[in-house]
């Protein structure tokens, strides 16, 4: 039983890692949008803001924002390959198949966090390229967990959402009404240390923040929410995001 949900998630997990590099397109457009913030406007910024009370804002302070941003974005796409395999009928040979829907979907969720992890760690290292400097490799290392456990998290949001979404467009269009809320209010582009009170209830109630805040105390050494906090919010966001993707995986019909 064990080895066929291995089996199971090994296989799945291939199939999405084959499919994402045999698309050269979706791998430019991840890495697009993040390149072009932390470049263009990270050093924008950094040279015109300055923090209240005194300080330059460094571009090193935007990085782990962009990262988390690439996490975000790369892991909610990864559910529309639930739509993909629906229309082209694949998703029915493995409703029908002898194993469970759930090691299924987690096949699928570790695949697509797989593909947000190398277009992560790509941003940290062009990051590090450009000039921001991370504290130490074993942050660096912390860093990549802190991105496993939001991209697992996230991408099982986008296998819950496109469980119950029939076409492209619809989970494109919940896909654009999520995601820039999602990281207008992480502080990927802000500290987060003195917002007024409805802001901040906002802010602190995004999972996003935690990851943009977990990864700024690993690279940079500094964050204003404690980290054990955002680990733990993480984990549970991890934990809740693929048990629900599973679950709604589990109840989608062709």
């Amino acid at each position: 039983m064990v080895k066929k949900a291995m089996n199971t998630v090994y296989t799945m997990w291939l199939r999405e890692m084959l499919r994402f590099w045999r698309s050269k397109s979706r791998i430019i457009g991840a890495l697009a949008t993040p390149l072009f913030f932390l470049v263009i406007l990270g050093t924008g910024f950094s040279s015109v803001f300055q923090f209240r009370g005194g300080g330059t804002v460094n571009i090193g302070f935007f990085a782990p924002g962009f990262i988390g941003m690439t996490i975000l974005f790369s892991s909610l796409l990864g559910g529309v390959s639930i739509i993909w395999d629906r229309e082209f009928g694949f998703l029915k040979e493995i409703l029908i198949a002898p194993v469970s829907r759930f090691f299924v979907a987690l096949g699928k969720a570790v695949g697509g966090v797989t593909t947000s992890l190398i277009q992560g760690v790509l941003i940290m290292v062009i990051a590090w390229f450009i000039g921001v400097k991370y504290v130490s490799f074993l942050g660096v290392l912390a860093a990549i967990v802190v991105m496993f456990l939001s991209g697992i998290g996230f991408i099982g949001l986008g296998i819950a959402l496109a469980s119950k979404i029939d076409s492209h467009e619809g989970f494109q269009m919940v896909m654009s009404f999520l995601t820039m809320p999602l990281v207008l209010l992480s502080g990927a582009f802000f500290p987060i240390s003195k917002l007024p009170p409805w802001l901040s209830i906002l802010v602190y109630a995004n999972p996003l923040t935690y990851g943009v805040e977990a990864l700024r105390w690993y690279l940079l050494g500094n964050s204003t929410i404690q980290v054990e906090l955002c680990v733990a919010v993480l984990v549970l966001f991890a934990l809740a995001m693929t048990g629900l993707g599973g679950k709604m995986f589990e109840k989608t019909s062709v």
